[in-house]
């Protein structure tokens, strides 16, 4: 279990540090740089110095986990508007993750006053001030959300960071992805850094539109979904065809509680009887000789 394993820093190419989780077999960022992770595949994606205009803001941080693109959110959107109002809920199965960075003084490139208040969140949970309003909520994230959704919150801009698909499948899902889809306003954005397409199938399948957003030291870029397609980066040609293909078959949950094995399972089944192209023919296609989810 997630809540035994030992956390220790693991350095990342930008200097900055993460954990690595054992249950799931990943790092929490990637290992280019958990900072640079944060800043350019949520903080840009999103606009949010461009959306620092709007008071109040509201954000959802799904996955919250050592808080890294909170701070960086934060950190963007005050150094462009310093009287932001802010409305912020984040979504974590195990609060000693926060707790544990803050505990190793990992967050410590940002400055003082959001390092005091990802500590208020990682001990207690909640913190209002006259300009940040925020909730920490622990548990997984299938139930979760629909806290979220049933408390009317509507966000202008959602962090999607949980781990990848195949690792983590319970929160890739069609059924779990349509409730957060709507916890989006309707001229809101989310960001991932997966490009995965089953992740990618589900999203359109909750009823976004998606586009691409730029790599990060890597050769896979990240993914934007919004109800309003117009503002989108487009999907290349390679990746438009990867969504036809059997790597496309969404994962789904339709209790939103099986275990990832049987997600897995109902995923494998589907593409075994479906129509769509093998994947491996379009790898070939367009001469990909590494993993594309």
């Amino acid at each position: 279990m997630i809540e035994q394993e030992k956390l220790t820093p693991q350095l990342t190419a930008d200097g900055s540090f993460t954990f690595f989780s054992s249950e799931f077999g990943e790092l929490f960022h990637s290992h280019f740089g958990a900072k640079q992770e944060a800043e350019c595949k949520f903080v840009e994606p999103l606009k949010l110095r461009k959306k620092a205009s709007i008071s109040p803001l509201y954000l959802l941080d799904i996955c919250y986990g050592l808080g890294y693109n909170t701070a960086a959110a934060l950190t963007a959107i005050w150094e462009v508007n310093p009287n932001c109002k802010i409305e912020w809920i984040g979504l974590e199965f195990d609060q000693r993750i926060p707790q544990s960075a803050l505990e190793y003084n990992l967050l410590n490139a940002y400055p003082n006053y959001i390092q005091d208040i990802l500590k208020e969140i990682a001990q207690n949970q909640h913190l209002k001030t006259e300009l940040f309003n925020a909730n920490l909520i622990i548990g997984d994230a299938r139930n979760t959300i629909s806290t979220v959704y049933n408390s009317g919150f509507k966000a202008d801009a959602i962090f999607l960071d949980p781990f990848s698909p195949a690792h983590c499948p319970q929160l890739w899902t069609v059924e779990f992805l349509t409730i957060v889809a709507q916890c989006l306003k309707p001229q809101g954005h989310l960001a991932t850094y997966s490009c995965s397409a089953t992740a990618r199938s589900a999203l359109i399948q909750a009823g976004l539109q998606i586009g691409s957003t730029p790599p990060v030291g890597r050769r896979t870029p990240g993914t934007m979904a919004s109800f309003d397609p117009r503002d989108l980066p487009p999907l290349s040609p390679k990746e438009l065809e990867h969504l036809k293909t059997r790597a496309a078959v969404p994962y789904r949950d339709p209790s939103l509680s099986d275990i990832a094995e049987v997600i897995i399972l109902r995923r494998q089944a589907e593409q075994d009887t479906c129509t769509l192209e093998p994947t491996s023919h379009w790898k070939k296609r367009w001469r990909i000789d590494t993993p594309q989810g």
